[in-house]
């Protein structure tokens, strides 16, 4: 039950690599659409190239929605969705998934939470009846929950507070948002964690685990009127609670950043290290905006590739930096930073990494990139990808993706069209525009003594 920290940070899911992976596949009638009565939106897409299907449920309900004083309650109650339902006893849903040889997770973002199983085709109506039971039966326990969230705050210990990369980004986002939620961890603030009740989570589940504030997606070797006809016989009946859609959900707009925020994490360390964030937007609009699509192929042309201009430049060229990296995401419910990091070479300081890192960034505001240049990255994207598109979980992972933060699954050729035809005037545009240091937070890692720790050990309970 990992929190997806690498929505914001690094780049792992990759948003073009998701968006350019289903469009070999699309077609007028696949995926399917469909909605119950009580609100539930299920989106089936035929894949029938091996007998393996994969169910995703999506609750449009993250860490942004969480209030002061719960940080984290999304992903607690995510570890406490195995504990069992009055049907179901605790640990058998698990037991039942891997007795049929599949495999199920769970994962929680800043925008939403989702759980997913993998299988052969013949046990999809087992998972979808083990699904559907724990939306709303879910037995919460006050001695479970004292157990879970142990681990909960051992997991925080071993993802966050004794990594240092992390460490610096949670302080950075803490720093870089003053009033948005994003600016507070996935995985909670440890004295939230510590003062959490099982009535906290009691009361998440009750507000957000509603058929009509869901996105059930299934993916695979399957007939979409079949499938539908299984889920409305197992989620038809379940009651539906009063949930603000999200575009009613009340704006949480960041405040205009006034001048560049800086902030030194001292932690035990080898290297220092350095991450320059600058806010940026996200996608609203799919067809008007353009800003956001421009700033994706900045990233790859800053980071996309072996070749990329940061690694040329800052670890080949000058040799003043042993990594350096890239990172943006244009897809999210709220505002978006646009993040570049680097480790200095020895020899090297994280100052002259800094400056290092905004020459890079001037000469594309002076100098632009050339249309060789730019073609050569929208290649390089797409070609170095594409064959992910041969996975149905990252398939179901972008359908859920788009419904869970207000834009349609619909909208991904349209998104792919947009992103083919960024200009450089465009990607010129946007780094003069967002790259000031008015809208800067740079977080500098200065490394203290290693200190001599036992190795350490994952957390009974800990999911991945």
């Amino acid at each position: 039950m990992t929190p997806d920290y690498r929505i914001a940070y690094p780049r792992f899911f990759s948003f073009i690599v998701l968006l350019i992976l289903l469009s070999p596949f699309q077609t007028t009638a696949n995926p399917h659409e469909f909605m119950l009565d009580n609100g539930l939106k299920l989106i089936v897409k035929e894949d029938r190239r091996s007998p393996v299907v994969v169910a995703q449920i999506w609750y449009k309900a993250g860490s942004i929605d969480e209030v002061n004083g719960v940080s984290g309650v999304a992903h607690v109650l995510e570890h406490m969705m195995f504990k069992g339902t009055k049907k179901v006893p605790m640990g058998e849903f698990s037991k039942q998934i891997a007795a049929a040889g599949g495999r199920e997770n769970a994962f929680t973002s800043y925008d939403y939470t989702a759980y997913y199983q993998q299988l052969h085709k013949r046990s999809l109506p087992m998972a979808i009846e083990l699904e559907s039971d724990r939306m709303r039966n879910l037995v919460l326990t006050k001695e479970e929950f004292e157990k879970e969230i142990k681990v909960v705050m051992e997991e925080r210990r071993l993802r966050t507070d004794d990594q240092v990369r992390a460490l610096v980004y949670e302080k950075m986002m803490a720093v870089a948002f003053q009033a948005h939620p994003y600016r507070n961890p996935i995985i909670g603030w440890m004295n939230d964690l510590e003062n959490m009740r099982v009535e906290d989570a009691q009361e998440w589940y009750d507000r957000w685990y509603s058929p009509n504030n869901a996105v059930l997606v299934v993916v695979g070797d399957v007939d979409a009127q079949e499938v539908y006809r299984l889920v409305q016989k197992h989620y038809g009946a379940i009651e539906t609670y009063p949930v603000l859609p999200l575009h009613a959900r009340k704006p949480q707009t960041e405040p205009p950043q006034t001048g560049t925020k800086r902030i030194v994490v001292k932690a035990p360390a080898e290297l220092p290290y350095v991450i320059m964030g600058y806010h940026a937007p996200a996608i609203r609009h799919v067809d008007a905006d353009w800003e956001p699509y421009a700033l994706e192929i900045l990233e790859g042309i800053l980071d996309g590739h072996a070749s990329a201009r940061l690694n040329k430049s800052l670890v080949r060229d000058s040799q003043i930096a042993n990594a350096v990296n890239a990172s943006y995401g244009a897809m999210a419910r709220g505002p978006s930073i646009f993040f570049l990091s680097a480790v200095p070479s020895e020899g090297k300081t994280v100052e002259d990494l800094e400056r290092a890192l905004r020459r890079e960034i001037e000469k594309i505001i002076v100098e632009g990139v050339t249309e060789e240049e730019l073609a050569r990255v929208k290649a390089q994207v797409v070609a170095s990808h594409v064959y992910q598109r041969d996975s149905i979980q990252s398939q179901a992972m972008q359908l859920g993706r788009m419904e869970s933060i207000g834009l349609s699954f619909r909208d991904i050729d349209t998104v792919l069209e947009k992103l083919k035809a960024v200009t450089s005037d465009q990607i010129r545009a946007v780094t003069k525009r967002y790259f000031t240091d008015d809208g800067l937070t740079v977080a500098i890692l200065d490394p203290q003594p290693l200190e001599q720790k036992a190795p350490i050990r994952a957390p009974s309970g800990l999911r991945h």
